[in-house]
């Protein structure tokens, strides 16, 4: 059983984060838009608001005046399987270079309440319940975390300021307690 602070976002288990990708969304923009999500760890809102240009073949910018409290700039390196998602989509209809544009005449960007629809529509269809636009945060900086990559790496790919809020998202497991307990020996 897995401890879950009220309010937070559900974590995504491998079997679902395959349906999700290869059953779930069909679009290849969902994919792209949740992907980048996932793969980089950011947050709906940074990925809704990016510019094609600011994605690169390796790497994607967050821009400051896009990322939560707008202090930096940080860049999220693109992993192969990242990479191929990009690969399949190309956003139409973008007189303003938007990554994930929104309704022609209305918004520039695609809206956090679109993309929620889209997920909940998507989770819906594959009967999977409890899951947010932000489990997908969550699990991606919980499964480096569960992968050894130091807590000071996460921060900087998470654009957390602090540790303290960054272990606010990281998942700990019964196992990982009973686990951590049997190091004790003498």
């Amino acid at each position: 059983m897995t401890k879950l602070v009220s309010g937070s976002a559900r974590m995504l288990s491998s079997e679902e984060l395959n349906k999700l990708f290869n059953e779930g969304f069909t679009s290849p923009r969902d994919k792209a838009l949740f992907g980048i999500c996932f793969f980089t760890g950011c947050r709906i809102s940074e990925a809704l608001q990016l510019l094609t240009s600011d994605i690169t073949k390796d790497a994607i910018t967050f821009r400051k005046d896009i990322t939560k409290g707008k202090l930096q700039t940080r860049r999220a390196y693109i992993s192969n399987d990242l990479q191929q998602i990009l690969k399949e989509y190309t956003p139409r209809n973008n007189p303003h270079n938007a990554m994930f544009p929104g309704k022609r005449g209305v918004s520039v960007f695609l809206s956090r309440d679109a993309a929620d629809k889209i997920l909940r529509k998507t989770c819906k269809s594959l009967g999977l319940e409890g899951v947010s636009t932000h489990s997908f945060r969550r699990t991606a900086l919980t499964l480096m975390s569960n992968s050894n990559v130091p807590l000071r790496h996460i921060q900087e790919i998470s654009g957390h300021r602090d540790l303290g809020a960054l272990q606010k998202y990281l998942e700990v497991t019964d196992k990982q307690i009973k686990d951590a307990a049997d190091f004790i020996k003498f």
